[in-house]
């Protein structure tokens, strides 16, 4: 497990980086734009059904930086989890805000702009809060942090729980698909954050030695 924290030199973070720049491009230039809208316009065909509308926004909230700080703030607190906290809340952080910058000052892809014709939904949809004067897009920041919680979780439960550190990744899976459906997002945005957010889990977790929460735990 210890090679998901993957280092600056890695090849690992050569091919996410490789990736994520060739997806900015795309979405910059408008290559992916027909496939971005009719997948959007599908997702807003397919909406009315109730409990589907409300579990996607349920989904989609969670993904929101307040929830997943304190999250990450209680695991601090205890003990036994600190480091993986630390590493947690520290690449939420610093995940949410470079996912603003770069969709508001970088590729600055303007968001759907599709209204959401599905159940009415208990609170207004949630946007992320960093993007300071602007409406980006590209990249998601609940996707980014959603790939990071499941990195992180992923990797603390490898020991105890192997399968669960590829079973965590349906939150990602879902928080992407969520925020495609409630027309926040479109398709490339939400890979992107994902790519995004996997990287700087893995490099922030790999700088503050992770793997110490094994040795610690063995103790």
């Amino acid at each position: 497990m210890q090679n998901w924290l993957f280092g600056l030199r890695s090849r690992p973070f050569f091919v996410l980086v490789a990736v994520f720049i060739v997806l900015s491009v795309l979405v910059q230039t408008k290559a992916t734009q027909d496939f971005d809208r009719s997948t959007v316009l599908y997702f807003q065909s397919i909406g009315g059904n109730h409990n589907l509308d409300l579990a996607m926004w349920v989904i989609t909230e969670i993904g929101d930086v307040r929830w997943l700080v304190l999250f990450s703030i209680v695991i601090l607190i205890i003990r036994r989890t600190r480091r993986i906290g630390l590493v947690m809340l520290l690449s939420l952080v610093a995940g949410t805000i470079g996912a603003g910058y770069l969709k508001g000052y970088v590729i600055d892809n303007p968001r759907p702009e599709l209204e959401f014709l599905g159940s009415e939904l208990p609170y207004e949809i949630a946007q992320d809060t960093f993007v300071l004067g602007t409406n980006g897009s590209f990249p998601s920041g609940h996707a980014t942090r959603a790939a990071v919680v499941a990195l992180l979780a992923g990797y603390a439960l490898s020991n105890t729980f192997p399968r669960g550190r590829y079973l965590i990744w349906i939150f990602p899976i879902l928080e992407s698909l969520s925020r495609i459906y409630v027309l926040q997002h479109y398709p490339m945005d939400v890979i992107g954050g994902t790519i995004f957010g996997t990287a700087l889990a893995a490099i922030i977790g790999n700088k503050l030695k992770l793997y110490k929460f094994f040795e610690k735990s063995k103790t």
